[in-house]
C-alpha cells in the first residue's frame, strides 16, 4: 500500500519523528574483535528488536529573556529494529515504525544508525543544507565508536563520536558535542532557532534502551549563534511485540535491495566532495523525501519494480546533491 506524503507526516508527528538479539536473517560474518571491543559490539547489536516507544521532549532553561519555553510533548508508537550489517567494527541498524489506522497498517522506514569503530572520518552537519565529511583526530577515534544518523530517505541528519562506557554497572554511550538540524516537530513551527548542538546518550535498560538529549537550540542574532533554550529528549524503547511486526519485516524484505541501491548513490555523492548538500524540508527533512520514500512504497505494493525504482531514485539524488 503507498503511503501519502499528508498520510506519511501524519503518521510520523503521531509517533514522535522516531527480542532483544537480531534476528539471524541480517546476521553476517564479522571479523574477530578483542574482548573490549566485542563487548561493545554486542551492546550495539541489543538495540536490535522490537519495541513499543515513547518520544519525549521538554524544554527546560530559557538563554534569552523574550523566548518562552514550550509546553512538554509526549508520543509514540512502536519500532521495529533490524541489523542490515554487521562486520564487527561497522554496524548498520534500520528502525521501521509501524502504526495502525482506521483497521490498517503502515510501515514507514524510519530513522538509520551506522556504528564504526575507530572512524578516521565522520558526517557532520556543518551548517543549513550542507553536511561535511571530517577527519577524526588519532586521540579522539582511539577506542571510540561513531554514530551517523540517517533520515527516512537515507539522507544525513547528523553524526557524532564517543566512547562506550560500562561503569557502576551501566553499559552507555556518550556521543560529544554534535550539530543537528531541526527535528520534523521543531521545523514545522517556523521558531527562532535553526539547528541543534547535542549531546546523545544510548543506554541499555533491563526492558529496552533509551536513547536521551540533551538538545541546546541555537539561533542566529544580529549575525552571531546564540543558545535559544535548552531541551532535554528522552526515547524510550521498551521490548514489545504485540504489534504487526511481521508486516515490518515484509516491508523490509520487499524494499532493502532498493534502499541498499539509495544508500549507495548517498555514499557516492558524499564521496565525491567529502560532503554533501541537499536542501532541507520541514515536513521531511530532505527534499528527497516524498520520491524516495514514495518509489519504496510502489514497491512493497507490487506497483514497481525495484531496479526502474532506483534509476528514478539515483536521479532524484543527483539533482537534489548537484547545487552548491
Amino acid at each position: 500500500m503507498q503511503i501519502s506524503v499528508t498520510r506519511r507526516a501524519s503518521l510520523l508527528a503521531f509517533a514522535g519523528a522516531g527480542v532483544a538479539a537480531a534476528s539471524p536473517a541480517w546476521a553476517q560474518t564479522t571479523r574477530r574483535l578483542p574482548a573490549g571491543v566485542e563487548r561493545d559490539r554486542q551492546s550495539i547489536l541489543a538495540m536490535a528488536g522490537d519495541y513499543r516507544v515513547r518520544f519525549n521532549f521538554d524544554e527546560t532553561v530559557p538563554f534569552v529573556s523574550d523566548y518562552t519555553p514550550r509546553e512538554p510533548t509526549s508520543s509514540g508508537g512502536y519500532e521495529s529494529v533490524r541489523v542490515v550489517e554487521d562486520r564487527g567494527d561497522f554496524i548498520m541498524l534500520q528502525h521501521m515504525l509501524v502504526a495502525e489506522h482506521e483497521g490498517q497498517t503502515f510501515i514507514i522506514k524510519h530513522w538509520r544508525q551506522d556504528w564504526t569503530y575507530q572512524p578516521r572520518t565522520v558526517l557532520v552537519y556543518d551548517r543549513l543544507n550542507y553536511w561535511a565529511l571530517e577527519s577524526v583526530p588519532s586521540a579522539e577515534r582511539r577506542g571510540a565508536w561513531s554514530q551517523t544518523v540517517w533520515q527516512t530517505d537515507d539522507s544525513p541528519r547528523y553524526g557524532g563520536v564517543g566512547q562506550w562506557n560500562y561503569d557502576a554497572g551501566r553499559t552507555i554511550w556518550n556521543s560529544g558535542p554534535t550539530a543537528r538540524p531541526l527535528a520534523r516537530r521543531d521545523a514545522i513551527r517556523n521558531p527562532p532557532y535553526n539547528r541543534y548542538n547535542s549531546i546523545n546518550r544510548h543506554a541499555l535498560t533491563p526492558t529496552g534502551w533509551v536513547h536521551e538529549q540533551d538538545n541546546e537550540k541555537i539561533g542566529t542574532r544580529d549575525g552571531q549563534q546564540v543558545a535559544i533554550v535548552h531541551e532535554d529528549g528522552v526515547n524510550t524503547y521498551d521490548r514489545f511485540s504485540e504489534y504487526p511486526v511481521a508486516a515490518a519485516d515484509a516491508y523490509w524484505n520487499d524494499t532493502k535491495e532498493y534502499w541498499a541501491g539509495v544508500r549507495t548513490a548517498w555514499d557516492d555523492a558524499i564521496a565525491r566532495r567529502r560532503g554533501v548538500w541537499v536542501e532541507e524540508e520541514p515536513q521531511n527533512g530532505a527534499i528527497t523525501g516524498p520520491v524516495l520514500m514514495g518509489l519504496a512504497d510502489q514497491i512493497h505494493a507490487g506497483d514497481m519494480q525495484t531496479q526502474p525504482a532506483l534509476i528514478e531514485a539515483q536521479a532524484t539524488i543527483t539533482t537534489a546533491t548537484s547545487a552548491a
